[in-house]
C-alpha cells in the first residue's frame, strides 16, 4: 500500500465503521484488504507483544493440563507464544480473514483459531480458561462498546485463573485521542476486576520519549 500510512488508513476505516454505527466492522475490512495487498495491518509485527513476553519471563509459567484464551488474536503472534508454554490454547478474532490468515501463517500449529465476537462470546467459554490474554484489543474499540467488552473479558476466566491485560494508556486528565487506538485510563483497567475477579497488580510502563507514552500491564486473578 505504497504512500498510505497504515495507522491513518486504519483510522479512516474505523471512522467509516463508526459512521455506519458498526464499531467492529472495520477489522474485517482491514484484514481483507491486507490479504489483497491493499492495506497493511499496523499491529502485524514479527514478535509477540513485549508486555506479555516480559511478564511471562518473570515467572515460572507452566500451561501443562491448562487452557488459555487469547482475545482478539489477529494473526497469532501472541497465541503461538502462549501455546509455547504448554497451554491448550484457543485464539479468536472477530475478523474471519484474520482467522484464516492466522491458520495459514501457523500451519500445523496446535492453537485453535476461532472466529468469535468478544461482545457476544460462545456460552461454553464462560469461566472456562485458566489463562486469558487481552493484548491491545479493547483499546481498539470506542466507548461504546468498550465498557461492554471490558466486562466480558473476566467472565472467560476459570476459578483460579489469571488474566493479563496489556494496553496503551493515557492519564485521566489527558484529552481522549481520536483513535484507534483509544488508550485506556486507569479506571478502565481497574474495571477488568469484575465478576468476582481481583486485581493482582496494575503497572504503569512509561517511556519518556520522544514522544512520551504510557502502557498498562495488569494482572488479575479469579479466586479458586
Amino acid at each position: 500500500m505504497t504512500g498510505i500510512d497504515p495507522d491513518e488508513h486504519a483510522r479512516k476505516l474505523a471512522a467509516e465503521s463508526l459512521a455506519d454505527d458498526d464499531p467492529t466492522a472495520w477489522f474485517e475490512r482491514l484484514y481483507s484488504q491486507a490479504r489483497d495487498g491493499a492495506a497493511v495491518v499496523p499491529w502485524d509485527v514479527a514478535e509477540p507483544q513485549y508486555v506479555l513476553v516480559e511478564w511471562a519471563s518473570a515467572r515460572p509459567l507452566d500451561g501443562t493440563g491448562k487452557r488459555a484464551l487469547v482475545v482478539g488474536a489477529g494473526l497469532g503472534r501472541d497465541a503461538e507464544f502462549v501455546a509455547g508454554f504448554g497451554f491448550d490454547t484457543t485464539a479468536f478474532d472477530i475478523s474471519p480473514s484474520a482467522v484464516d490468515d492466522a491458520r495459514k501463517r501457523h500451519a500445523g500449529s496446535a492453537v485453535h483459531y476461532r472466529q468469535a465476537d468478544l461482545l457476544d462470546p460462545p456460552a461454553e467459554w464462560t469461566h472456562a480458561f485458566d489463562f486469558v490474554v487481552e493484548s491491545l484489543t479493547v483499546q481498539a474499540l470506542p466507548d461504546p462498546p468498550r465498557r461492554q467488552a471490558i466486562a466480558q473479558v473476566p467472565r472467560l476466566m476459570a476459578p483460579g485463573g489469571t488474566l493479563l491485560v496489556a494496553a496503551a494508556g493515557r492519564d485521566s486528565d489527558a484529552p481522549p485521542e481520536p483513535g484507534p487506538p483509544w488508550p485506556l485510563v486507569r479506571a478502565e483497567v481497574e474495571a477488568f476486576a469484575s465478576d468476582g475477579v481481583e486485581p493482582v497488580l496494575i503497572e504503569e510502563l512509561r517511556n519518556p520519549g520522544p514522544p512520551p507514552s504510557l502502557r498498562w500491564r495488569a494482572e488479575f486473578r479469579r479466586p479458586s
